[in-house]
């Protein structure tokens, strides 16, 4: 599942303050995954932004045990702006049955978002998610990091993902 990158479709001016994260990234060092009632885990990652034009970012994760290749989360969704404002929303689906609408706000290459609604299919694994918060940041060496937490019917908000990734030429 990839969206491609249309680099001859202009970009539009809404989400241009989100130009910096067009592109393919890839984990270069395994990301960390942990969460109280899971076993710690080290993963690998690829995501993908990219636009159509449109005022919105498409985006895909795929990510998969390191050791074993094992696929596991994917994601796919879109990002939106509130144009005028820097006030930005993350949709997203998962593959393990959970839609997210996060809201937040991005300071210059730095978005922070939190949880605003979450919805399940009816049989969902337990426990379920209850709210989540995750960042993206644009470090100086032109690495991206990603940072997810999530608290559960029975854990409070805890970080669970931190990876961190080069983008592909």
């Amino acid at each position: 599942m990839s969206c491609p990158v249309h680099h001859s479709v202009q970009m539009n001016p809404v989400i241009t303050p989100l130009e910096w994260l067009l592109g393919t990234w890839q984990s270069e060092e395994p990301g960390e995954g942990r969460f109280p009632t899971i076993q710690p885990f080290r993963y690998s990652e690829t995501l993908q932004f990219s636009h159509v034009g449109q005022p919105v970012i498409n985006f895909s994760f795929n990510a998969f045990l390191v050791d074993s290749k094992k696929p596991l989360h994917r994601e796919c969704g879109f990002i939106r702006m509130q144009p005028g404002t820097n006030k930005v929303a993350f949709i997203v689906a998962q593959n393990t049955g959970l839609v997210e609408i996060e809201e937040g706000e991005l300071t210059g290459q730095h978005l922070n978002l939190r949880s605003h609604t979450i919805a399940r299919i009816s049989f969902a694994k337990e426990p379920h998610v209850k709210e989540v918060s995750r960042t993206f940041e644009l470090l100086p060496d032109g690495r991206l990091e990603q940072r997810v937490s999530m608290a559960t019917d029975s854990q409070p908000l805890t970080e669970h993902l931190r990876i961190a990734y080069v983008r592909s030429p």
